[in-house]
C-alpha cells in the first residue's frame, strides 16, 4: 500500500530543501466546489503531488481546497495540468505565484481533510456561499480606493495588517475569521449603503466574508480578485500605483513579501521601524513577533531576557523554569487587544504606531 503522509523528519526535511539546488516556485490557490469524498480526494492527489516533489500545505473539505505549496521550476507546468484534471471544478483555478520569492518557502506536503477549508463558524442552513461581492480588478481596486463612498475591509488577522494594508483599511480586531465575521456586519452596519471592498491574502477568505455580508443585506460589497497577491502583480503589470503599503504577511517560512519599500510597522521590543517577523529561538516560547536587527542581537533572537537566558540551558532546567509560568498566554495575540509581556512592548493605538 503507497505511504500517504510523511514519515521523514522535519530538521531532515528542512536540511533536504535547503540544500536543493533545482529552483522552485511559491505559489497558492484555492477554489470552493462540492467534493463528494474528501479523503479519497485527498489521497489521490497527495500521491500525485508527492511523484512531483510539491512541497506545503493543502486543506481539502467536502466545500473545497485550500493552497500554499512549493513547486521545482521545471516541473511547474506537470503540476498545473495535474491540479486541471484532478477536478473539472479545478480547470482553470487560478493559481497565486508569490511576489518576493527564494523558493524555500516549505520543505514538507502536509495534506489534511478538514470541515471547511476555512473555519467560520457559520451555521445558518440558509447561507449560501456561492452568493458572492463582485471581483475587482487592479484598476477597479485603484480607483475604489479613491472613492470616498467607499470603504475598505481587512479580512485578516493583526499581525498581517500590522505590517502592510490598503491606505486607509478598516482592521477588523478579533482573534479568528469565525469572530471577525459577525464582527465585520455590526462594525459597518452605518456604512450599509456605501460599496464594501473586502480583501485578504489569496482571496479565500474575503471571497467567504463577502457572501456572508451579503447574506446579511448588504449589497454593494467587492472583493479584490485573487487578494493582495494577484492586485500586486496586477497592478506591477499595468504599471499602476499601489494602494496596498507596506508587506504582505505570508504563512510559510518567508513571514512576509515585500509589496512597497513602505515600513509602517515597529519593532515590538524597541519601537524601531522594523516589519521583520520572527519566532522567538526559545523552543519553550516559540512567539511570534516583529524584531529589529539590534534587538535580535541583543536578545540573540528571543522575545525577551527571560526567554534569552533559559533558550540554551538544558531542555529538563527548562521545563522547571516554566513550571507555574503562564507561558500557555504568551502568543502573538492575532487582534489589537495583545497580552502584556515581559519585554517593552509598543502599546497599539499609540499615534507613532
Amino acid at each position: 500500500m503507497p505511504v500517504l503522509h510523511n514519515q521523514v523528519a522535519n530538521d531532515e526535511l528542512k536540511r533536504r530543501m535547503l540544500a536543493e539546488s533545482a529552483p522552485r516556485t511559491t505559489l497558492s490557490f484555492y477554489k470552493y466546489f462540492r467534493i463528494d469524498n474528501p479523503q479519497a480526494f485527498r489521497d489521490e492527489l497527495y500521491l500525485s503531488m508527492s511523484e512531483l516533489a510539491v512541497f506545503g500545505r493543502v486543506y481539502i473539505a467536502g466545500e473545497g481546497i485550500n493552497a500554499q505549496i512549493s513547486v521545482p521550476q521545471h516541473r511547474f507546468e506537470a503540476f498545473r495540468t495535474l491540479l486541471y484534471a484532478a477536478h473539472p471544478a479545478l480547470d482553470g483555478v487560478r493559481l497565486n505565484l508569490a511576489l518576493d520569492d527564494d523558493g524555500k518557502s516549505f520543505w514538507v506536503l502536509r495534506m489534511k481533510v478538514r470541515e471547511r477549508i476555512v473555519a467560520d463558524g457559520i451555521t445558518d442552513p440558509t447561507f449560501d456561499p456561492t452568493r458572492t461581492g463582485h471581483y475587482l480588478r487592479a484598476e477597479q481596486v485603484n480607483a475604489m480606493a479613491d472613492d470616498p463612498d467607499t470603504v475598505f475591509v481587512d479580512m485578516r488577522n493583526h499581525y498581517e495588517y500590522e505590517v502592510g494594508h490598503f491606505e486607509h483599511a478598516i482592521e477588523i480586531p478579533s482573534d479568528t475569521f469565525r469572530e471577525q465575521l459577525p464582527m465585520a456586519v455590526e462594525m459597518l452596519a452605518p456604512a450599509k449603503n456605501k460599496n464594501i471592498v473586502m480583501y485578504c491574502t489569496g482571496g479565500i477568505r474575503c471571497e467567504k466574508a463577502s457572501a456572508y455580508m451579503r447574506h446579511h443585506g448588504f449589497e454593494h460589497v467587492y472583493h479584490v480578485e485573487g487578494g493582495i497577491i494577484e492586485y500586486a502583480h496586477q497592478a506591477k503589470a499595468l504599471g499602476l500605483p499601489l494602494k496596498f503599503t507596506g508587506k504582505n504577511f505570508v504563512f510559510d517560512e518567508r513571514l512576509g513579501e515585500r509589496i512597497t519599500p513602505d515600513v509602517i510597522a515597529h519593532c515590538h521590543q524597541c519601537g524601531a521601524a522594523c516589519d521583520t517577523h520572527v519566532n522567538c529561538l526559545n523552543q519553550g516560547c516559540h512567539l511570534l513577533f516583529i524584531q529589529c536587527p539590534a534587538c535580535g542581537e541583543k536578545y540573540q533572537g528571543c522575545c525577551s531576557e527571560i526567554c534569552r537566558d533559559e533558550k540554551d540551558l538544558p531542555v529538563q532546567e527548562q521545563r522547571a523554569r516554566r513550571a507555574g509560568r503562564e507561558n500557555g498566554l504568551k502568543i502573538f495575540n492575532k487582534s489589537r487587544q495583545r497580552l502584556a509581556m515581559d519585554l517593552p512592548r509598543r502599546q497599539p493605538g499609540n499615534p507613532e504606531e
